[in-house]
């Protein structure tokens, strides 16, 4: 089941392809696009490749710029 309300103030590090689409309100599709093209790149985790996306990099092109820690 996926969480309909993901919060950006409580955002994992790395994130779902799911997860992503539904921050930036967009289909789960156009994120892999936009992960070929070099918009959002993608970490490949697991044998399957599964993707994962950096919290900075959702958060950049929301134009929120992420916290230094």
């Amino acid at each position: 089941m996926i969480n309909q309300n993901i919060s950006i103030n409580n955002l994992p590090d790395l994130l779902t392809v799911r997860e992503v689409a539904q921050v930036l309100r967009v289909s789960p599709l156009t994120i892999k696009r936009w992960g070929k093209r070099g918009k959002l790149p993608a970490i490949r985790i697991n044998s399957r490749g599964d993707r994962r996306y950096k919290k900075e990099a959702v958060l950049w092109l929301l134009g929120i710029q992420a916290k230094e820690e």
